[in-house]
This record gives C-alpha cells, sequence and structure tokens, in this order.
C-alpha cells in the first residue's frame, strides 16, 4: 500500500506545511508587504500578503498572479516589487469589499 501511496502522490508522512511561507517583508508607504512565493511545479508562483492597520484592525489583500519563476529569492523580489507597484496605484482601495 505504501508503494501506491508514493507512486500517487500521497503522504510520506511529514505533516503538510500550513499555507505559504513569507519569504521576505518589507514596509512601504504604511502598508506591510509579506512576499509568499507558491511552490508549484517545480517553479514558484508569485504571491504575497499586502496588510494595513486601519482603525485599529489589520486589513489584508492576498496577492496571487500567474508569473513563475525558478527560484524562491527571484519570485520574491518580484513579489515585492509588483507589491509596492499595487499599493502605488491602488493604495486602500485594495480592501473595498
Amino acid at each position: 500500500m505504501s508503494f501506491l501511496k508514493k507512486l500517487f502522490g500521497g503522504s510520506n508522512g511529514a505533516p503538510a506545511a500550513a499555507g505559504p511561507q513569507v519569504t521576505e517583508t518589507l514596509d512601504h508607504a504604511g502598508f506591510t508587504i509579506k512576499a509568499t512565493p507558491m511552490p508549484e511545479g517545480g517553479q514558484f508562483r508569485l504571491a504575497a500578503l499586502i496588510e494595513k492597520d486601519v482603525g485599529g484592525t489589520v486589513r489584508s489583500h492576498r496577492m496571487i498572479r500567474a508569473d513563475m519563476f525558478s527560484s524562491k529569492e527571484e519570485a520574491t523580489q518580484f513579489a515585492l516589487r509588483k507589491a509596492r507597484q499595487v499599493i502605488d496605484e491602488q493604495g486602500e482601495a485594495l480592501f473595498t469589499d
């Protein structure tokens, strides 16, 4: 049975990661950017969490893009750059429902 689990992607006994891991944090224009590249098919998808304290409540926006990179470091740097651009363009409008 364990052979079949390994063959078809079953658990190898290691606990699953609890969501994307923050690789770098940056403050920009009163916002906090947390780069969270997502591993996918041997590459890393550009992703970040953008947060801001608004009236005592931390608001957040998850940014996930189609861009893929061969290294986690490259995906991290592009995520920080793209998040700064999004903040500069949209500001607090990111948090409108």
